[in-house]
């Protein structure tokens, strides 16, 4: 990017993006929500669309001037539908957590049961935590996952369905390793007259790629955000049966937002191009390879991984083991260049405020053309980490090792 003007108008911000700069070259990137979008998407948020106010939907604006924001936000449409195969696609919604609010409001009213996978088992906290504003507003029931498997105990989900009746199943995850059975939710689902609703936020990337199910051809309502597998910028999109979709765009708007962000919606359309093109569905399969790659070589050095192991590009474990807590173990790996987040595992004792895991995965790295040799490097390096967690000697020399390897895989959108 050329931070010309930036240089000129406030050196103060620009000094904190280059140095931001330097962190994404030089490190490991292994938070399983990020990832590195394209040139081409950094452009389109950073172009003059930002100037533009847009309220409605193409051809019903409220604002004159609509023809190139009309074609752009169209093509965003045509494009999500044709990726996930869809009937539907709301591309305004500005996040994830906006976008799941907008589904709960179109589709259910303040008050009634929904289901959703609890939070220290892997869910969000959207799907129900009881101090957020889901479950607030309506009655969730949680559900979670098998102790001793890690996984989701399908036979809970069906007898919770069948106990509270609900009006809506949430199906999704931020911090569960596992694919998930999409027909038997929609089986479940169906035997309670619930309508169902997918979160693949996480993996929408290895569902347009290929990798993973798709829950498009079974659910009422899919939700994703744009800038995590799916490599576009920070936003969301809503898809959708027909049936629904007068509802969902109500709901979006003027239900709960106003102007949509035009600059950022040009941007999803170009990351929905680039999913579409074959070079994509490689790079979904490398995602999910790397991942269990890394799983494996984690487990063969002592590491205890919920469900022991991955079938996405999430893995999560529990350092308990190791006789170190996860937020020690974030904060020694940000001094070798290796970033993840701390996260509590499935009836974690300890606080989520310093909790017994770490959350980790492979979008970015797999982005930079990282594969199994560097899987490797990257698991010894999490080792040695953590073994050495207190000599500042050792951790030293772990990160020129890191940056070493790092400055030999560009991260896109860098230059030099």
């Amino acid at each position: 990017m050329n931070y010309e003007s930036i240089k000129q108008e406030d050196p103060q911000i620009l000094e904190s993006i280059l140095a931001e700069e330097k962190r994404q070259r030089e490190g490991i990137e292994l938070i399983p929500s990020e990832n590195y979008t394209s040139a081409a998407v950094m452009e389109a948020c950073g172009s003059i669309l930002t100037n533009k106010y847009s309220e409605g939907y193409p051809g019903k604006r409220y604002y004159g001037g609509q023809e190139n924001i009309d074609v752009i936000e169209n093509m965003a449409i045509d494009r999500a539908k044709e990726l996930f195969g869809a009937e539907h696609a709301n591309v305004q919604p500005y996040s994830g957590s906006p976008a799941n609010t907008a589904i709960y409001f179109a589709l259910l009213e303040f008050g009634d049961t929904v289901m959703g996978l609890k939070l220290d088992h892997g869910g969000h906290i959207t799907h129900g935590l009881p101090i957020a504003f889901s479950g607030k507003a309506y009655n969730f029931i949680q559900y979670g996952v098998n102790k001793e498997t890690g996984k989701i105990d399908m036979e809970e989900v069906r007898r919770l369905a069948l106990e509270h009746k609900p009006k809506m199943i949430v199906a999704g995850f931020t911090a569960y390793p596992r694919d998930i059975e999409w027909k038997k939710f929609k089986e479940i689902a169906d035997e309670v007259g619930a309508l169902t609703m997918a979160d693949i936020s996480h993996t929408a990337g290895l569902v347009a790629g290929g990798a993973l199910e798709s829950p498009v051809p079974y659910f009422d309502v899919v939700m994703t955000t744009t800038h995590k597998t799916l490599r576009g910028p920070r936003g969301a999109i809503i898809l959708c049966k027909e049936k629904h979709a007068k509802a969902i765009d109500r709901a979006v708007f003027p239900g709960l937002q106003g102007g949509p962000h035009e600059h950022t919606i040009a941007g999803k359309a170009i990351a929905f191009k680039e999913a579409l093109q074959p070079e994509f569905k490689e790079y979904a399969m490398q995602v999910k390879k790397n991942a269990e790659y890394l799983a494996d070589a984690m487990m063969k050095r002592g590491f205890k991984l919920i469900s022991d192991g991955t079938d996405t590009h999430l893995i999560l474990a529990d350092l308990t083991s190791k006789n170190i807590p996860g937020k020690e173990a974030q904060v020694a790996l940000d001094k070798v260049g290796i970033t993840l987040n701390k996260n509590t595992i499935p009836d974690d004792p300890r606080s989520p405020f310093d909790p017994s895991g770490i959350r980790l995965g492979t979008p970015a790295v797999t982005t930079r053309g990282m594969k199994e040799p560097e899987m490797e490097r990257i698991a010894d390096w999490i080792d040695r980490t953590i073994q050495n967690h207190e000599n500042e000697t050792e951790l030293l020399k772990i990160k020129e090792e890191v940056k070493t390897m790092c400055v030999k895989f560009p991260v896109p959108g860098i230059l030099g």
